[in-house]
């Protein structure tokens, strides 16, 4: 195991992407063994052939849609109309934004460059500091991957076998909870920096906004209420958003057959990526799993910790590294199998474990060196990524405390779940 991780961590130190890292490492561990290489075939093409994977895919298609079709921009400007007359009015909204639009896309970085341009200049020409208006941009678009529906929650659900409803319904409340935390740190600079108000509160102007933008903003009431009714899976749910959004798109003509080849090119190139690392990470998982890694390292656990919580916050620690250089689809398949028997073993329950894993993982697409929001945000802004690193530090320690406070309140999680889904 020692020959495989140095390999892997060798060739992520030279540069090469994360899914030729685990491909090449494990393949190399592989030969070096005298494993049957056909079986690196078979577990690569089995990671990816699973039919829950299926929302992925189409979740990236939706959000990519969204985003061409001027979905964005309304939702955005519905967002202050219903809350830009708060101190710090613009941040307010931009945290608003995000959430709803995480219930169409379920993706940070779609977030990021959909929504960020549109917040970055409108925030910036009302008079924010650029590094304020970054921070809150970078912040909040991690609410879309917690906040259903939920494209890491989909790659955990398939990984872990954990139900994928369970898991969306399981991220509202602590969703919920992060767009609270950021609009109270939103305050406490708008003070401090002395920020402008917006307009007054325009009961007229919020309805008009509404209704320019009701149809967009009736997209993520659709997705979570067609799955807790049972109309749809969470996989099918993935297609009507596609279908919703290429309808909307044609309706304001935002979207013609002309522009559609370019987008479902880039939605592809995005698929396959993640579908690449996610197979990989299944070849390397399954060659730890093979060396009884985890069964060895759940062992050790138990003999050496006995408070769930304490093993909780090794594992957290463990995460929060790995988070700074794996990507965060890669980071779930890999880890998965190893810490799974250790929560069971703890009698944690897995649906509390995925959404505490999830935001684990967020946090690390703020933190160098990988940082994929920043580097986002980075090439939205044209500002650099270490400025926009230094800028977003102090939300990055305001959404570590929601993390902690998930740790150590399990309910916060799994209440909606279980009163939806029953115990």
């Amino acid at each position: 195991m020692l020959l495989l991780l140095v390999t892997f961590i060798g060739l992520m130190l030279i540069g090469l992407p994360i899914g030729f890292c685990l491909f090449v490492s494990s393949i190399w561990y592989m030969a070096i063994n005298e494993i049957p290489l056909m079986i690196a075939a078979q577990r690569v093409a089995a990671g990816a052939d699973s039919f829950p994977l299926l929302a992925l895919s189409f979740f990236i298609l939706a959000g990519s849609l969204m985003n061409s079709a001027g979905i964005t921009s309304k939702i955005f400007d519905f967002a202050d109309k219903l809350v830009g007359h708060f101190h710090g009015g613009l941040g307010h909204a931009n945290v608003l934004a995000s959430v709803i639009f995480s219930g169409m896309s379920g993706s940070a970085v779609a977030d990021t460059g959909g929504l960020g341009a549109i917040e970055l200049k409108a925030m910036k020409d009302a008079g924010y500091d650029e590094d304020f208006a970054l921070a809150v941009t970078g912040a909040s678009s991690i609410i879309g991957p917690i906040v259903p529906p939920s494209v890491p929650a989909v790659v955990l659900g398939v990984a872990a076998n954990i139900s994928i409803g369970r898991l969306f319904m399981g991220g509202v409340v602590p969703g919920l909870l992060m767009a609270g935390t950021m609009c109270v740190m939103i305050v406490y600079f708008s003070k401090k920096r002395a920020y402008p108000k917006g307009e007054c509160f325009s009961p007229r102007a919020a309805v008009l906004a509404l209704k320019d933008g009701f149809f967009p903003l009736l997209t993520p009431v659709i997705l979570i209420g067609g799955i807790i009714s049972g109309i749809f899976t969470p996989t099918e749910a993935a297609i009507v958003a596609v279908v919703y959004a290429l309808l909307l798109g044609f309706a304001n003509r935002a979207l013609n057959f002309k522009n559609l080849p370019g987008i479902f090119i880039d939605a592809i190139g995005t698929t396959v990526n993640v579908l690449f690392i996610i197979a990989s990470s299944t070849l390397f998982a399954w060659l730890l799993t093979t060396a009884q890694v985890p069964q060895q390292l759940s062992q050790a656990f138990l003999e050496v910790v006995s408070n769930k919580y304490v093993a909780l916050l090794i594992i957290n620690l463990i995460l929060l590294f790995a988070g700074c250089f794996l990507d965060t689809a890669a980071a779930i398949v890999i880890f998965i199998p190893i810490f799974m028997p250790i929560i069971l073993s703890y009698n944690i329950d897995p649906v509390h474990f995925g959404i505490m894993m999830i935001l684990n993982l967020m946090l690390g697409l703020m933190t160098p060196p990988v940082g994929m929001v920043l580097f986002v945000l980075s090439s939205v802004s044209k500002v650099s990524f270490e400025q926009i690193a230094r800028a977003i530090w102090p939300f990055v320690l305001a959404l570590f405390a929601v993390l902690f406070l998930i740790i150590f309140v399990p309910e916060i999680v799994t209440f909606l779940p279980n009163m939806i889904f029953g115990s």
